[in-house]
């Protein structure tokens, strides 16, 4: 099915992760201009640029955390390109270890905040500034399954993606819909954001090396497998289309084969005589 993304310029933000290289890898084969943005992984979005010789790309290092710099990768995707047609805010971070919130350090939730949620604004507002103009734009917001159903050990990530997925998403989408109005052959600005569960990507494999681990996160999956970084980049290719997502926006989407929640207790971690 034509996606009708051909020559569209779609900018992602933190595209050399493993999710984030591969939603780009999906824009690229349906003919999209790209615009890489990393932080600090560059070499790793040129690699990846060289990978796709048929897609024009502007790889593009940037802070997002820092208003300057947001406005600076903007402002360079607008002069190679001229515009930018759709924004997928994929750049975050999150903390391998499990910490707690009663242990849990500001300097820790300041740092998480920042780069998922602060840098997901400036991304957004700097978009909408040019949707104003453009008078059409579509975004994507990458959220995660931790900002849904919460995640013991990463209260600050959960927090974070959680304002994401909800109150962030569902006034942009009010926003975009009167600063690009559909008209007779435009859908209209729309946003939406796909919350990924766990994903086979490097800064998790050590995790999903373990069995014990595998076994409680794919537990309440009604698909009881690791999702793959091409699983969410199709649902954000889909999501980012006019043709095919014409009529959504504001919606979250799970992509986590039918994930209801965590597993909180193990087995041998209940005691039967106290239930």
């Amino acid at each position: 099915m034509n996606s009708q993304l051909d020559g569209k310029v779609v900018l992602i933000t933190g595209a050399s992760g493993g999710i984030g290289a591969a939603i780009a890898k999906a824009f690229a084969a349906e003919g999209a201009q790209l615009v890489l943005h990393a932080n600090q992984n560059a070499d790793s979005a040129r690699k990846l640029a060289r990978e796709l010789p048929n897609a024009p790309s502007l790889v593009l290092q940037a802070n997002l955390t820092r208003e300057r710099a947001v406005k600076e990768l903007f402002a360079a995707a607008k002069k190679r390109f001229g515009q930018v047609d759709v924004l997928v805010a994929n750049a975050g971070a999150w903390e391998t270890r499990d910490v707690p919130l009663h242990e849990m350090t500001l300097k820790q939730w300041d740092a998480t905040l920042a780069c998922v949620l602060t840098s997901a604004f400036l991304c957004l507002r700097e978009f909408m500034r040019l949707v104003a103009s453009q008078k059409r734009g579509c975004a994507v917001l990458v959220s995660s399954t931790a900002g849904v159903f919460g995640e013991a050990g990463h209260g600050d990530y959960a927090a974070a993606k959680s304002a994401l997925a909800y109150g962030l998403l569902r006034t942009a989408k009010n926003e975009l819909a009167r600063i690009a109005p559909h008209t007779a052959d435009y859908c209209g600005g729309r946003i939406n954001t796909i919350c990924p569960g766990w994903t086979l990507v490097p800064r998790t494999a050590p995790k999903l090396r373990d069995t014990k681990v595998v076994r409680k996160v794919t537990g309440t999956m009604a698909l009881p497998q690791i999702g793959r970084p091409e699983d969410m980049a199709n649902a954000t290719v889909f999501l980012a289309s006019d043709r095919l997502a014409r009529h959504i926006t504001g919606q979250t989407l799970v992509v986590a084969g039918g994930m209801e929640g965590r597993v909180l207790w193990q087995p041998d971690e209940i005691d039967p005589a106290l239930v």
